[in-house]
């Protein structure tokens, strides 16, 4: 029987499953030099500046000597314990020749843009530099997810998405962590988190952790188009580039995909993948971000009726994927090798070189088809022959030659090669073979009506009289 303690301590493991912290890069601090458009942070001698009509955020850390400062209209400092401004008396003989040094807008800066955020493990991860590769989708914070800004610095980022609200674990402002909806909303309606938070959707915390220890889906694929549209893709020279879910670029690289069982760990996993290879000299180069997906199913490839979960391995390298590919084939052996303990069910992948696990296996499987399918042929014509033979299929009768006789002189052939032209048959006349053998039948006229001349045959009209040639009323 577990202590009451140790039941807390696994409740609360288990309740971090899979729980990365994701860091705004960006920020409004005073001390950051590439705030201002000189690239400098303004010193005594200068004139500092910021624009009237942009609302900003700006966190002092320490004290600053200026010649004149121009604030905006809405807008406001955040100064630290013992920071301030001073105006130096004459010329500070540190500055040099003073300029006029001003503050750059940040209002372009966008939630939904990947490269402006940064993930780890663990805070001590983060604080250490020690950050996660992840595809694009997953660069942003999930809903599953801690947020974190700065604790010395303050910000100002746009929330605009097509949907209202942006779910997250808890958020970090100043220092300060809010897991619960009612203490942030608060703070976003303050003056600061207006200055701070901007756009048409809302932030919300306290959404539950992941609890799942194969992972949980990040959530962010509603918001494809609008982290696609941040990225800018390059090109690329691999032979086979490849297309990793959630990512908005092809990458030349590997993809290992893995089926997993329920006692599969996707935290444990990574661990052991971080510290099983990633430190070996040959993978330095190596970007390697793995997580779950729900890749869809497609019934013959076209029709789809749902969805799986898998885990999706994306190795990206600096040697145009061969560092990747090998990789890959020792991430797979190990699978294969230790599955069962590891809880992986099935491990490939393929590489944007045209290679990939299954080469072999595919292989021998052409030659398995193609010897499986001489034999389907071959049992269907033995089929059909017996079918034939039996009576039960009756062969179709085959079409005639032509007559040979075609060949031979035809005595109706013209002078010019063509048919004779007779004209039309007369069967009592052109035949004289169809008259009746018996002329009593017809009489002593037949012999008189007929008249046969040089121009022809005639008919004579036994009413006409040719001696009468008047015609009388």
């Amino acid at each position: 029987m577990l202590k009451t303690l140790d039941v807390l301590l696994l409740l609360c493991l288990v309740g971090a499953v899979n729980a990365l912290y994701k860091q705004w890069i960006p920020d409004t601090k005073y001390e950051n030099k590439t705030n201002w458009d000189k690239g400098a942070v303004p010193c005594g001698n200068d004139i500092v500046q910021f624009s009237a009509q942009r609302k900003v955020s700006v966190f002092v850390e320490t004290t600053h000597a200026v010649q004149e400062m121009r604030i905006p209209v809405d807008g406001e400092l955040i100064l630290n314990s013992g920071a301030g401004f001073y105006v130096v008396a004459g010329q500070d003989p540190d500055c040099g020749a003073g300029v006029t040094t001003k503050f750059k807008t940040s209002e372009s800066l966008q939630w939904f843009n990947p490269a402006l955020w940064q993930a780890a493990e663990t805070l001590d991860d983060m604080q250490q530099g020690k950050f996660l590769f992840s595809v694009h989708e997953e660069s942003v914070p999930c809903q599953y997810d801690d947020v974190v800004f700065k604790a010395l610095s303050s910000f100002r980022v746009d929330t605009s998405s097509s949907l209202p609200s942006i779910p997250v674990k808890s958020v970090s402002v100043l220092g300060k962590t809010f897991d619960s909806k009612s203490d942030f909303m608060q703070y976003l309606s303050s003056h600061t988190g207006q200055l701070q938070f901007h756009g048409s959707s809302t932030v919300t915390v306290g959404n539950s952790g992941c609890v799942d220890p194969s992972g949980c889906d990040c959530g962010n694929s509603v918001n494809n188009q609008k982290i696609c549209a941040t990225v800018t893709c390059t090109s690329l020279s691999c032979k086979k580039p490849l297309s990793p879910l959630g990512h908005c670029c092809e990458v030349c690289g590997a993809i290992v995909t893995i089926r997993y069982a329920s006692n599969f760990n996707l935290q444990t996993y990574r661990r052991r993948i971080q510290h099983l290879f990633l430190v070996m000299p040959q993978y330095k180069s190596i970007q390697l971000g793995m997580s779950k997906v729900l890749k869809s199913q497609r019934l013959m490839g076209i029709i789809p009726f749902g969805s799986s979960a898998e885990i999706q391995v994306v190795i990206l390298d600096e040697e145009k994927g061969t560092q990747s590919e090998a990789l890959a084939w020792d991430i797979v052996k190990d699978a294969r090798s230790h599955g069962a303990n590891l809880g992986i069910v099935e491990a490939e992948f393929q590489a944007s070189t045209g290679s990939s696990s299954d080469q072999l296996g595919s292989s021998a499987g052409m030659v398995v088809g193609v010897v499986f399918g001489v034999l389907i042929m071959i049992t269907f014509i033995i089929v059909v022959v017996v079918l034939i033979r039996k009576g039960v299929v009756k062969m179709p009768p085959m079409p005639s030659l032509p007559s040979l006789s075609i060949l031979r002189n035809n005595n109706d052939t013209g002078d010019l090669g063509g048919p004779l032209d007779r004209g039309y048959d007369n069967p009592m006349f052109d035949k004289p073979v169809m008259l009746p053998e018996a002329p009593s039948l017809y009489g002593t006229e037949i012999n008189t009506s007929i008249s046969l001349t040089q121009t022809g045959v005639h008919f004579v009209n036994p009413v006409y009289d040719e001696n009468e040639t008047d015609f009388t009323a």
